[in-house]
């Protein structure tokens, strides 16, 4: 009987698809990114998500992006750079498990001004200030980049600050896109 071996050989196919049970579940950690408009925050988490760079819109407000890895799930809560969105920076930081700080390595003398208070001021909000921090140098491809060497030792970007601890620096990671 055709049909019934069709029928067999389909319920054998089901439960080797079906029946092994939902794949182990992955570690979720929540992060939260932030930097001043235009530092590349939001195509840096579309490249990781794999969707295309070409259309990306400054974030306004917020977004949050889950961003798959083999091992691990991150849940990114991308806040909004822009003067009037910081301020409310801190409403968002609850539940945060690190940090991704991102500069713009070609900016003004200005702009690298701000976005070093900005750190600076997460690195001491009280929320944060256990967590590590991942600093990304993004634009390294344009002319105006400055070198890790040439600005972002963490002297300069942390200020040198005493209030910050040793075990804190330590959690401090730089890296140039």
């Amino acid at each position: 009987n055709c049909q019934g071996s069709y029928l067999k050989r389909g319920v054998k196919c089901f439960r080797a698809l079906c029946c092994k049970g939902p794949p182990p579940a992955r570690p979720e950690y929540d992060l939260v990114c932030i930097g001043l408009t235009g530092s590349g925050k939001t195509s840096l988490l579309s490249k990781l998500c794999s969707e295309s760079p070409e259309n990306v819109v400054s974030t306004t407000g917020f977004s949050i992006k889950a961003v798959p890895f083999q091992n691990a799930i991150l849940n990114v809560k991308e806040l909004g750079g822009a003067d009037n969105i910081r301020k409310y920076w801190s409403r968002y930081y609850q539940g945060s498990q690190g940090v991704i700080f991102v500069l713009d390595s070609a900016s003004s003398e200005d702009d690298l001004e701000a976005a070093r208070n900005e750190l600076h001021s997460a690195l001491q909000h009280p929320q944060l200030c256990t967590l590590p921090f991942l600093i990304l140098a993004n634009h390294q491809d344009k002319p105006a980049a400055r070198s890790v060497q040439e600005g972002f030792r963490e002297d300069y970007l942390t200020g040198n600050d005493k209030h910050l601890e040793k075990t804190q620096r330590k959690q401090i990671m730089y890296y140039t896109l």
